[in-house]
């Protein structure tokens, strides 16, 4: 016989479970700027990205279980090119892949005997804006606009981005927001040897994704 346990106290320690697990993650920021939007992650490691490619103008980033996470953004990646492939390129959008992740995870919440200890942002550059999709462990999700910063510490860091963040700045300035923001709840300097930065941007050719070099960080930061 096992104990009875009401659905609203096992969702409450489902909850509770997943979000110690995201909160010992580093965090990842993600900032638009003029052209694009752009990420920025603390990660010391340079072959296990938190930051990647989804398709041609959408890109993924996220934060706790790396097993975890890393096998979302393949089945992503599989979705995305199945549905490129038997409609239109144009058609894989950011909200679709957005509302695929929400589904996966809220199933995975409800159902499982494990939630998922993960949080992701999914950003899609269009013509004249940026979609920006914050989805949560439980299968929430949620648009924001402008900035938004996901894992350990990220309401101070929003405090932080709030108070840099301007709206139409370059890509160099969103940048410097970003390490501030992050620097900002650490005891340390970050290094940009230690960073992470990528995002899109809309100027590029068909696919917009690209990634920061150290030596690029550095010159941004100056």
């Amino acid at each position: 016989m096992f104990p009875y346990v009401s659905p609203e106290q096992q969702m409450k320690d489902r909850a509770d479970f997943a979000r110690k697990g995201i909160a010992r993650g580093r965090a990842v920021v993600g900032v638009v700027y003029d052209a694009g939007v752009l990420f920025v992650a603390e990660n010391p490691s340079s072959s296990l990205y938190k930051i990647s490619e989804l398709y041609d103008r959408l890109a993924f980033a996220a934060v706790g279980r790396y097993n975890e996470f890393e096998s979302l953004r393949r089945q992503g990646i599989r979705l995305a090119d199945v549905l490129g492939y038997q409609y239109a390129r144009q058609d894989v959008t950011g909200r679709s892949m957005a509302n695929a992740y929400a589904s996966a995870l809220g199933t995975a919440f409800s159902e499982s005997s494990k939630p998922f200890e993960v949080e992701l942002l999914v950003a899609e550059v269009l013509p004249d804006s940026v979609d920006l999709f914050h989805i949560l462990y439980d299968g929430s999700i949620s648009v924001e606009e402008g900035y938004v910063a996901i894992g350990g510490q990220a309401e101070a860091i929003s405090t932080a981005l709030t108070e840099g963040f301007e709206v139409g700045a370059g890509q160099g300035a969103a940048l410097r927001t970003a390490h501030t923001a992050l620097a900002s709840v650490e005891d340390r300097d970050l290094a940009p040897d230690g960073l992470e930065v990528a995002g899109l941007d809309r100027s590029r050719g068909r696919r917009k994704f690209f990634r920061l070099t150290t030596d690029a960080v550095s010159a941004a930061l100056g």
